[in-house]
């Protein structure tokens, strides 16, 4: 156990940068939605250790791993060949799109699961990260690689991700009771070490479902997202219904299986932190403009326990449309380690 823990904390993964304080607002402290690197972390490991993953005959030094120019493509036989922009970037300011998002396009909860989402729509937001109508924390540092990106790159680099198909990446457990984590250098929870317990109050808690595996940057390597007990329910109540007027049905929008309209994004099976964050833009106006106003009814009257519970759902689902839950459990004990 030891040497798995310290294997995830060396592990500095690109992503956004978070300079500012997370938010509070309107009783709501999401601070757990947007992670920030503790003080004090685990010691780490030496980065020339080599890393392989459960079917992939590729190795890779941690070091290389880690390289933001040069990210790990473990299985290129499972998507089309990448444009440079995704697999290699573009300069100083614009590193490779999947040492962020994966070659999966599935990425992680700091970052945000691109894979099948419309060219159409991936195209937009990049276009309102450069104009600032996008500006979600902890968005600055897509913002600067936005500016970066040439239009012929942005275009490929949409349409790339476009052909990727979704996957369960989200397993969503109820409980009361979760380990006690930290966050490492690239702002990913983990397991503390010998931490103990506490209880999950009126927050997310996503962590890994094997930390090495996911600082190797496993495209067929998952999250378990832990949620408050009866989130998921309540959260089908407001999804559906909008809850008497509270907000407005999801799938009016997003369609029924919440896979997505035209250029209307999928929101079924995404990381739940990565919707509060979204639902808190919204509502704050940090995102703003074309299909964002859009958004503006649906999040004005919600509660911290509400964007809880929506993302509690929501991540449940099947991103592609075909089943029930992706994984529920209305588990109330310690989840496992």
């Amino acid at each position: 156990m030891r040497g798995l823990i310290c294997a995830v904390s060396f592990a500095c993964f690109f992503l956004p940068a978070i300079g500012a304080e997370p938010p509070q607002q309107k009783d709501m402290d999401l601070s757990w939605a947007f992670p920030m690197t503790d003080k004090i972390l685990p010691p780490a490991e030496d980065d020339s250790v080599v890393r392989q993953i459960p079917g992939s005959v590729k190795s890779y030094t941690q070091a290389q791993i880690d390289d933001l120019s040069h990210p790990p493509d473990w299985f290129p036989e499972e998507h089309a060949p990448m444009p440079p922009v995704v697999q290699h970037g573009g300069g100083k300011t614009v590193p490779a799109c999947a040492s962020c998002h994966l070659a999966s396009g599935l990425g992680h909860p700091e970052s945000a699961n691109l894979a099948g989402l419309s060219a159409e729509y991936l195209a937009r937001q990049i276009a309102d990260f450069k104009s600032g109508a996008r500006n979600d924390p902890p968005r600055e540092r897509m913002t600067e690689i936005a500016k970066g990106l040439s239009d012929d790159d942005a275009k490929q680099a949409s349409e790339w991700f476009a052909t990727l198909k979704p996957s369960i990446w989200e397993k969503v457990v109820e409980t009361d009771i979760v380990p006690k984590t930290f966050v490492d250098k690239g702002h990913m929870r983990f397991v503390l070490p010998g931490g103990g317990t506490e209880p999950v109050g009126d927050r997310i808690i996503e962590l890994p479902q094997d930390p090495v595996r996911i600082a190797s940057r496993d495209p067929h390597c998952g999250f378990i997202a832990y949620v408050p007990v009866g989130s998921i329910a309540k959260g089908e109540a407001l999804v559906k219904t909008g809850d008497s007027g509270k907000t407005i049905p999801c799938s009016i929008c997003h369609g029924p299986s919440l896979t997505g309209l035209g250029e209307v994004p999928r929101i079924a099976g995404r990381s739940p932190i990565y919707i509060v964050r979204q639902l808190y833009a919204f509502q704050t106006g940090a995102r703003i403009g074309g299909l964002a106003e859009l958004m503006k009814a649906v999040t004005a009257q919600l509660n911290q326990d509400d964007m809880v519970a929506i993302a509690a759902y929501v991540a449940s689902r099947d991103p592609l449309g075909e089943t029930q839950p992706a994984a529920t459990s209305n588990a109330k004990q310690s989840p496992q380690r």
